[in-house]
């Protein structure tokens, strides 16, 4: 019986992130990230049952992010905590060419995650598991980790989404582009962005981008465009959707919050263009606020903004 909508697994990161006061010493707001975290707490916000999946050190940091995702609504019954090993952290400092972070994940719990240690009953009570590239590149552990899971989806009928978040200081684009793409083959549902996918295929036009990946197997592709529009690409049909301009101060965390919004109304059978439109209206929100949790709107607020544009 499936009674989880969406596991997420991933890495959990404490935000620290620049306040632009002008002030020395910097003044940082702390808060919450990771990109796995992050898709939680929007798919939560937007009304989906989640559960996380992911290592946690006994410190300070993890017991904020279980407490945060209690708040949420998201399941913490299947987060592991390390006797040894810390929760990541990670700090966003803004300057004239946008923001830049800086991370102290290195040996992190969630990087020392291994297939043993995978909750098969989670995976087989999922209706779709949800992981990351990033997952992939912290560890070779991590890496074993996210295949062993996908096995165990696909062997318990679960959905399998994908987000390709490419980041070449975790590895080498030649291992990063090998690895995504035997991964892309094995998922339901891809969610590359637009700069991602023209490094990892070499391919510009975004059309042919999608029959690249559609040519992999997947059966659903949404290409994450930034603010200009997003695109839904499946054997069977093709379509655009508009974004939204908003008076944006940080788009940390936007594209997850863009993905779970989007899965979260997928699976709640809306059509990909509905999904799209407001996953965009959810990600454009997100970007008005500081930090990459705290902004992520809840539903209505969506639906509010969803109903003013049109």
């Amino acid at each position: 019986m499936k009674t989880i909508d969406i596991l997420s697994f991933g890495e959990p990161l404490y935000e620290f992130s620049e306040l632009p006061q002008g002030e020395i010493p910097t003044k940082y707001l702390s808060g919450f990230g990771g990109d796995a975290s992050n898709f939680a707490v929007s798919a939560a916000r937007q009304g989906a049952k989640v559960a996380m999946l992911t290592q946690l050190g006994k410190d300070v940091f993890g017991d904020k992010f279980v407490a945060l995702w209690q708040q949420e609504g998201v399941n913490t019954d299947f987060v592991l905590r390390h006797n040894d090993a810390p929760t990541g952290i990670y700090f966003i400092t803004h300057d004239e060419e946008g923001h830049h972070f800086t991370f102290y994940r290195k040996g992190s719990a969630a990087s020392l995650i291994r297939p043993s240690e995978l909750p098969q009953t989670a995976i087989q009570q999922a209706r779709l598991l949800h992981t990351s590239a990033i997952t992939l590149a912290i560890s070779d552990t991590a890496c074993d980790s996210v295949f062993a899971a996908i096995d165990l989806a696909r062997q318990s009928d679960t959905q399998i989404s994908f987000d390709t978040n490419l980041r070449l200081k975790l590895w080498p684009i030649a291992r990063a582009r090998a690895v995504i793409h035997e991964v892309a083959r094995l998922v339901d549902i891809c969610l590359p962005s637009l700069d991602e996918a023209r490094l990892l295929t070499g391919l510009e036009d975004a059309d042919a981008i999608a029959d690249f990946y559609l040519g992999l197997g997947i059966k659903h592709l949404v290409l994450k465009m930034g603010s200009e529009r997003a695109m839904y690409a499946s054997p069977q049909q093709r379509l655009r959707v508009a974004g939204h301009r908003v008076a944006t101060v940080d788009a940390t965390g936007a594209g997850d919050c863009f993905s779970g919004a989007f899965l979260t109304q997928f699976l709640a059978g809306n059509a990909p263009a509905e999904a799209l439109r407001y996953a965009n209206a959810a990600a454009a929100l997100t970007t008005t606020g500081f930090g990459a949790v705290a902004p992520i709107p809840i539903r209505a607020s969506v639906e509010a903004f969803v109903d003013y544009l049109n």
